[in-house]
């Protein structure tokens, strides 16, 4: 596609950037939609992460995506935020207004999109168990206490982590140590993997999910395999599964049409592409 002097531009700041999906993901958007527009990666190292954040509006850029290591630092230089974006402390979504930056976190209602396409969204009264404490737990935590989740259970290795999410959060969230998981599972309505184990290059994820009664539901935010071991378990014991795709596919949307001025669709086209991208990486 030819871009004319008018382009409306996007990206993805981050060290390193290779692994995004985004590029793949937008791109798809753009080219369904005949836009005049690109979204390009953007790999910045850390001594010049401020100054380019700063510099992209100047270069006509409408807004870019934020990935590791820069959430955190993306917040700190927001001029305003989201409530999600406070309440985790992360900013994966940056809108452009002149210089002013509007840090917003798209990944809690990504996630909950997720949720809602597997017929899973509705949390009013259901006990959930969190696998995780950092920056995903906590906007996942977040989004789930929107929905009005009767309790949501924090495991984590690192007492003080899921301690910190208890505090910050207040009731009905709770921590609980890795020697109580079997116990919380047995109740509990939908369990969340929000670390990076069972990912590719990751050590694996050893939970007996026998003990979950059979209506509940496993959720797993790893998508690098489409289907880890803990969904394929999950699986075979007949339970609805909702892996992490979809929450990546959900928190790019709001991005998109913030910068591009319309709403996109996931559909599955759009997963099918993003799959082939996945398969072909290896």
């Amino acid at each position: 596609m030819n871009l004319s002097g008018k382009a409306k531009l996007a990206g993805v700041l981050g060290w390193p950037i290779g692994h995004s999906l985004s590029p793949a993901l937008h791109g798809f958007w753009i080219a369904e939609h005949g836009l005049d527009a690109a979204y390009v990666p953007l790999p910045v190292e850390p001594q010049h992460f401020d100054m380019a954040l700063s510099a992209l509006p100047r270069l006509g850029f409408s807004g870019v995506n934020i990935t590791l290591p820069y959430k955190l630092r993306a917040f700190q230089l927001s001029d305003e935020l989201d409530d999600a974006a406070r309440a985790t402390g992360s900013v994966n979504t940056v809108v452009f207004d002149g210089a002013k930056v509007l840090g917003r976190n798209t990944d809690v209602p990504g996630y909950l999109s997720s949720l809602d396409d597997a017929g899973a969204g509705q949390m009013k009264g259901k006990i959930v168990v969190v696998l995780g404490a950092g920056g995903a737990a906590r906007g996942i935590v977040f989004g789930l206490l929107s929905r009005g989740a009767h309790q949501v259970l924090v495991v984590n290795r690192t007492r003080s982590k899921s301690d910190a999410l208890v505090s910050f959060f207040g009731s009905p969230v709770a921590a609980i140590g890795w020697p109580d998981l079997t116990a919380a599972l047995t109740g509990c309505d939908l369990l969340i993997n929000a670390t990076s184990l069972g990912m590719q290059g990751q050590s694996g994820l050893d939970i007996d999910l026998s003990h979950l009664k059979p209506s509940a539901i496993v959720s797993d935010i790893v998508y690098r395999p489409l289907e880890t071991a803990l969904l394929a378990d999950a699986r075979r014991r007949g339970h609805k599964c909702v892996e992490g795709l979809g929450m990546l596919l959900h928190q790019a949307r709001p991005g998109f049409a913030a910068w591009f001025g319309l709403e996109p669709r996931v559909s599955p086209e759009l997963r099918h592409h993003l799959v082939s991208v996945l398969e072909g990486a290896g």
